[in-house]
């Protein structure tokens, strides 16, 4: 395998965390306003998080004790004192309130106040309901929510063992047999592209979308070292849509998460199971060449998504999974540090 040089993008998004910059150890997550006018300026959650992921994944996290205590600060700052959760207009508040606390382990830091809200949830009868009560015909959005409560729970450092066992035992008995994806039962609308939903509406990404909620609750199984019930169904199901429809309509277009989605479901099954070894490794070496070469390609200062921290640090993730799988293959300055072997969520 030919190597592949990522240096010059890690360059620019190390230049781009810098220039997102504000004071008091705040970050903004845009520089300008959408069309639309309903991007959060200045100080957000999700700007803050994310400079800090992506300072930890490039080897430029280290900073003076002033610099550490005004960006933990910065981050604790933003919870709500009564609940316990973060807000932001763009997630639900789950994926905000996990994404915060993930940033702020990454300091060995914990939050001011107890996640209260989702104290709920931690009795077996509750959690159940909870995650049976998802909607399982919008599996990537609702995983947002599904995974979150765990990866919260863990990061705020309020993970009981009763609620460990009992999720995991909800994740086992609900993986499903045909897809090696969450939920069981839902396999039927998984495969195809615009297969009808029973709630009326088409579903417009098939599998992918499967693919891209699983991924969310396999890294809480990789974080907790549990085994995946099906991780061969997991490798077919990421092989098949590969091969029949190059997994979706969105990859290789602009920086984000799904091409992260999809390596690290790939790369984490096959460390389960040596089912179609040679097969994984071949394509990830061609996503690994696509992906970099369109994201090289950028106009690293004027991108939407490129100057969007969130989707700058997914597209970072998907680069350090990729070394990771692929040994000696991708070039950086530094070896890239992905947030999930660290603690659950991104």
């Amino acid at each position: 395998m030919e190597k592949i040089d990522i240096r010059p993008i890690i360059k620019a998004a190390h230049e781009t965390v810098k220039s997102h910059e504000l004071c008091d150890g705040a970050f903004c997550r845009w520089l300008w306003q959408n069309e639309a006018g309903t991007r959060k300026l200045g100080k957000n959650e999700y700007g803050c998080a994310d400079a800090i992921n992506i300072l930890y994944t490039i080897g430029e996290f280290g900073c003076n004790e002033e610099t550490r205590r005004a960006r933990i600060e910065a981050l604790r700052s933003m919870q709500d004192p009564k609940t316990g959760m973060f807000s932001e207009s763009t997630h639900h508040t789950i994926h905000t309130t996990a994404h915060c606390l993930a940033a702020l382990e990454l300091f060995d830091a914990l939050p001011l106040y107890p996640v209260r809200g989702l104290h709920q949830y931690m009795d077996r009868e509750s959690l159940f309901a909870f995650l049976d009560g998802l909607d399982w015909c919008e599996p990537w959005s609702q995983s947002h929510r599904g995974a979150g409560i765990y990866a919260a729970l863990a990061n705020a450092g309020e993970m009981t063992e009763e609620f460990h066992n009992n999720y995991f035992e909800w994740m086992w008995e609900n993986a499903d047999p045909v897809t090696g994806f969450w939920k069981k039962g839902y396999a039927e609308y998984a495969p195809y592209v615009g297969v009808q939903h029973p709630n009326g509406k088409d579903n417009p990404g098939g599998a992918y979308t499967y693919m891209a909620g699983g991924f969310h609750y396999l890294f809480n199984h990789e974080y907790a070292k549990m085994p995946l019930r099906y991780p061969d169904k997991v490798i077919d199901t990421c092989i098949r849509m590969y091969e029949e429809c190059g997994v979706c309509d969105s990859f290789y277009k602009y920086p984000g998460f799904i091409e992260v989605d999809f390596i690290y479901c790939m790369n984490r099954a096959s460390r389960q199971t040596p089912h179609r070894y040679r097969e994984v490794k071949e394509i990830l070496y061609e996503v690994a060449k696509r992906h970099v070469g369109y994201i090289s390609a950028l106009d690293f200062g004027r991108d939407e998504r490129f100057n969007d921290l969130h989707m700058l640090f997914g597209c970072l993730c998907g680069m350090a999974e990729l070394q990771a799988a692929l040994p000696g293959v991708i070039v950086s300055e530094k070896p890239l540090r992905l947030v999930l072997d660290r603690r659950p969520f991104i």
